[in-house]
């Protein structure tokens, strides 16, 4: 199956710059896009920021050009490049992978961003 393991959150200021990366191992080739959730203690989880296959990108609203998504195939990562951070990015984020177009959706156990004020 497809394993997901994220890395690269912690504690920074606000304004600060942080990458997270998603290392992706397992039946890939599986994947048809890979996403950046978030959730907030006591909010839902949202997406932050989604990439496919072929290299097309989404992104909320509240991160549009701030965060930056991309992937390197030939590590198997994806990442996201998030810069001039807010305390209202606070959340534990989540590498997420679609697989056979909905059939079946792969988390990873989170990381945890904290900007602090």
């Amino acid at each position: 199956q497809v394993q997901l393991v994220e890395s690269g959150g912690g504690l920074v200021q606000a304004g600060g710059s942080l990458r997270l990366s998603c290392a992706v191992s397992g039946s890939i080739f599986s994947i048809n896009a890979m996403g950046w959730y978030r959730q907030a203690p006591g909010k839902q989880r949202e997406l932050v920021a989604s990439i496919t296959t072929y290299g097309s990108t989404n992104y909320a609203d509240s991160v549009k050009g701030r965060f930056t998504i991309s992937r390197d195939n030939a590590k198997n990562t994806v990442y996201l490049q998030m810069n001039s951070l807010k305390p209202e990015d606070t959340a534990l984020y989540y590498c997420n992978a679609d697989k056979n177009y909905g059939l079946e959706y792969v988390w990873g156990q989170g990381t945890q961003v904290t900007v602090s004020s």
